[in-house]
């Protein structure tokens, strides 16, 4: 029978070799590092590009000012400058992540050092943005047919 200075042993020894271990890995890959349940608000790497997000995404870190910022290390700096000025003004901490071996789809997460289990953490664009752009594919649809139709 072993016992337990013998478990930690080989528990200390098992770390050595696999690391230390770590609930919910992919989990933890996916959202920069942390786990759903602590997450205030996620971005995609597409939605952190899109200026028109900032207000949302500001007022969010305002109200969570205690929050821990991560940012995808794989998205172009100028990016992600924009969020790091806004964590800087609300002396927010703020890591970048940059996961060689695994690509998330996820640009930004807000999120706490403890659960929070919020319903909704992923920020919907504007509809006024999907509408304009289908209108705008409308319209270049519409041109495209008078074009066929007025070439006789």
């Amino acid at each position: 029978m072993r016992s337990l200075e013998d478990f930690k042993v080989h528990e200390y020894l098992l770390q050595g070799i696999h690391g230390k271990k770590e609930t919910n890995p992919e989990e933890r890959k996916k959202f920069l590092g942390t786990i759903r349940e602590r997450i205030v608000f996620v971005l995609t790497q597409a939605q952190v590009m899109k200026d028109e997000i900032i207000p949302k995404a500001e007022a969010l870190m305002q109200e969570n000012f205690e929050a821990h910022l991560y940012l995808n290390g794989h998205i172009r700096y100028p990016y992600l400058a924009k969020y790091i000025a806004l964590a800087s003004k609300l002396k927010m901490d703020h890591t970048i992540v940059t996961n060689k071996e695994y690509h998330s789809d996820i640009g930004l997460v807000l999120a706490y050092e403890h659960a929070i289990d919020r319903e909704e953490i992923y920020i919907k664009e504007p509809k006024q943005n999907i509408q304009k752009i289908a209108v705008e594919k409308d319209k270049g649809f519409l041109i495209a047919l008078k074009k066929i139709f007025n070439k006789k």
